[in-house]
């Protein structure tokens, strides 16, 4: 079998997934069935919301929901439409109106097929956990608050920042209360906490959701907003959207869409495996599915989707034990579509709001989110800067601000590693008189850990900074990386202790070190008419060392008798 085979063969389903949807089907089933509850609205608002109407958002859902389900790489994600996928369609739509979103759909899933196959996906592991956790808890909150127009009973304001809109929505809500809006979406959340508390195998969700619309059809509660008219059917699949002229001008928008489309999926895989116990997605096979799910919607009028955090924490909630939760959201969703729209349209919108305010709560790890903040200081500051971020900007911005303050102070941790530290000379081949005067002439340094932009401007300093010698030895073997930074400012320190007649040798170079050295002209100079590639042990350069004092006079050159007496250890 080819290596190319082997690779397209390790991104498809296999039969070990087909065996774990039948281990507990009626819990898959369940779930799948609040999950499609939960996902309804959601598909329908996001696609009114992207600018290609109700149809294109439960075109997503279904489409895209069944293909992430069966070639994905997580058991339990849910995909579909989502609100950080909406915010960037929003100006292509306005660019290129709905076909030019059909066409960077496409693409952007050809772009997430391609990362698969490089196997971009594995890089997801180098997110540090106070990232995922300030995610997490970023997202809960804007989950939280982005129901709360629905939970007051007013109309979503105008806006794209969740706490400008929740501002809003709370202004209406003061001019015009809507206390049965507020009683039916408390009144759910709190069955739904409660009862999961209590017996956490039955789904209260839908228990919760059904009474809510039961009371408010009963009562003939006209404040108890319902989802309104849905749309039947999904169109035929067609490929006339594409315009391959334009293809240019998309590649762009294309590039940002899978971006946010692989990135949003991993994390909410990644989420989705912290939440329960011995769930491990496979990134690769995430970025696959996902791609062919980008790829199929656009064929039914679906715009792009990626993993959606919410549903994927309800699924996670509820009970799901395999994707057959996931492919059952898609199937229940189809059958809404084709039969079941006037029995949902009744559905308040407030109760549906409940229902997404107990997950947020739910979603937030009060345990894990304790533990990262006594961790460290720079993991609790992580975690903050993510969750704010996430809170005030959007998803990327916070997970690339969240990315930056971790490798930063992760660069800090590391450069603090670096040691620079005088040590003593090997003294067993020299005479007692003599290691007084090497003392006053000679000095070594061992360099420890690190030698790289974050450490070496410090190491210069200190280096530069020796005083009353005439040879300095830098003894390197345990160097354990160098950049060109490094090589550059150690070449410096070199230069400057050479026009204060100080001669610098280096002992121990490693291989690798050895051609950044070179490349900035450092290993010339270190070398001091020695090897090639520096002296391999610090016993050849201090014989270096002291041949070149004697040569300068500051040592005396010994009598055959002085050689003779020491037993001609003497170099």
């Amino acid at each position: 079998m080819s290596a190319l085979t082997r690779r397209v063969s390790s991104l498809l389903p296999t039969r070990a997934d087909v065996v774990e949807m039948g281990r507990a089907p009626r819990r898959d089933l369940l779930a799948g069935l609040t999950v499609a509850i939960v996902a309804l609205p959601l598909a329908l608002g996001f696609g009114v919301s992207s600018g290609l109407g109700a149809e294109a958002g439960l075109a997503t859902a279904v489409v895209a929901g069944a293909f992430a389900a069966v070639f994905g790489g997580s058991n339990l994600q849910v995909s579909g439409p989502t609100g950080a996928m909406t915010v960037v369609l929003v100006p292509i739509v306005g660019a290129y109106g709905p076909t030019g979103v059909l066409t960077v759909g496409l693409m952007a899933g050809l772009m997430l097929v391609a990362l698969a196959a490089l196997r971009a996906g594995r890089y997801m592991q180098y997110v540090p956990a106070p990232v995922v956790e300030g995610f997490t808890l970023g997202i809960a909150c804007v989950i939280g608050l982005q129901q709360l127009p629905g939970a007051l009973g007013v109309p979503k304001p105008e806006g794209d920042r969740v706490l400008v809109v929740t501002w809003r929505a709370v202004e209406e809500f003061v001019r015009h209360p809507n206390w049965t809006a507020v009683g039916l979406a408390l009144a759910v959340a709190a069955v739904m906490l409660a009862g999961a508390r209590w017996r956490p195998t039955i789904p209260f969700s839908i228990v919760a959701v059904i009474a809510a619309t039961v009371v408010a059809q009963a009562a003939g509660l006209d404040e108890a907003k319902p989802i309104g008219d849905l749309p039947a059917g999904l169109p035929a699949p067609s490929l006339s959207f594409l315009d391959l002229g334009g293809l240019g001008s998309l590649l762009a928008p294309a590039v940002a869409v899978a971006a946010l489309a692989a990135l949003e999926s991993l994390l909410s895989a990644s989420v989705a495996d912290g939440m329960t116990v011995g769930q491990q997605h496979d990134p690769d096979r995430e970025l696959f599915g996902q791609g062919l799910a980008n790829i199929a919607a656009p064929l039914f009028g679906g715009v792009p989707a990626t993993g959606a955090i919410a549903r994927t924490a309800v699924n996670v909630r509820t009970g799901a034990n395999s994707r057959l939760a996931a492919l059952t959201h898609a199937a229940i969703l189809a059958v809404v579509v084709f039969a079941a729209a006037p029995l949902v349209s009744r559905i308040p919108l407030a109760a549906l709001a409940g229902v997404l305010l107990a997950t947020a709560v739910r979603m937030v790890e009060v345990g894990s989110l304790r533990a990262m903040a006594k961790a460290t200081r720079s993991d609790a500051l992580i975690l903050v800067l993510t969750a704010v971020a996430t809170l005030a900007l959007d998803l990327v911005y916070a997970v690339i601000i969240g990315l930056a303050v971790a490798g930063a102070l992760a660069l800090r941790a590391v450069a603090k590693q670096a040691r620079f530290d005088q040590v003593p000379l090997d003294r067993g081949d020299h005479a007692a008189e003599e290691h007084a005067l090497l003392a006053e002439h000679i000095v070594a340094y061992r360099i420890d850990g690190p030698l790289f932009f974050a450490a070496a401007h410090r190491f210069l300093l200190e280096l530069t900074d020796v005083a009353d010698v005439s040879v300095v030895i830098l003894r390197m073997s345990r160097v354990s990386t160098m950049d060109a930074t490094g090589a550059l400012v150690l070449k410096d320190a070199v230069e400057k202790l050479s026009r204060r007649g100080i001669l610098v040798l280096a002992s121990g170079i490693r291989p690798g070190q050895r051609q950044v050295l070179d490349s900035v002209g450092a290993l010339e100079l270190l070398r001091h008419e020695g090897p090639e590639y520096g002296y391999g042990s610090t016993p050849e350069a201090i014989r270096a060392a002291r041949d070149h004092l004697r040569g300068a006079g500051v040592l005396p050159v010994p009598t055959g008798a002085e050689r003779a007496g020491v037993g001609g250890r003497i170099p």
